[in-house]
């Protein structure tokens, strides 16, 4: 996966911020920022957009969407407008007051690739997507950092808790496993 250039990491953070600005109502969304002329962000792409408390970088927002079949500055745009719908935080949501409390964090996912089993993967730098009975979930490679997780841990918790399923159904021989690479713009303060 190539490197996002500079002026496109800093685009995709200010067109998150004002996103969030403006689905939250604040009046003044962020200005005008220039939109850089740049061939990646027309390029299909899976992306997450997460949200965490500075001070425990407690989670505060993650939505994604794996498939690459919209333009990456559209996903961004989408997810951005979509993660204070976490519904792990419906009962707490996130509000403008808080917004300076804030981090941005993007994930910007690389194709799928296909693994042969559980073990084709490098948690620490790569994500994992299962799929099992029409249920799939995924773990973005943070996820392994900040955890300290195994291989095996990281594959029970996503079976139970993206997957709801038992915590060993990733032995299932019907589970598929994809790996795929991650560029993460940020964390920056929102």
């Amino acid at each position: 996966m190539n490197k996002l250039p500079a002026e496109v990491c800093e685009y995709l953070l200010n067109l998150v911020r004002w996103e969030i600005r403006a689905k939250l109502g604040v009046k003044n969304a962020g200005g005008t920022f220039d939109v850089p002329e740049h061939d990646t962000l027309h390029r299909p792409a899976g992306c997450f957009v997460s949200l965490h408390s500075r001070q425990q970088h407690a989670l505060r927002g993650c939505i994604g969407r794996m498939a690459a079949n919209q333009p990456l500055v559209e996903v961004v745009g989408l997810m951005a407008r979509s993660v204070l719908a976490d519904p792990r935080f419906e009962d707490r949501p996130v509000s403008a007051d808080e917004l300076a409390d804030l981090e941005i964090e993007i994930s910007v996912l690389g194709p799928l690739r296909l693994l042969d089993g559980p073990d084709g993967f490098d948690p620490l730098n790569e994500g994992i997507y299962m799929t099992l009975n029409q249920r799939r979930g995924c773990f973005l490679p943070q996820v392994a950092r900040e955890t300290g997780w195994t291989r095996q841990q990281l594959l029970e918790r996503l079976c139970s808790e993206k997957l709801e399923l038992p915590a060993n159904a990733w032995r299932d021989p019907q589970a598929r496993f994809e790996a795929f690479p991650v560029e993460i713009i940020g964390p920056e303060p929102f």
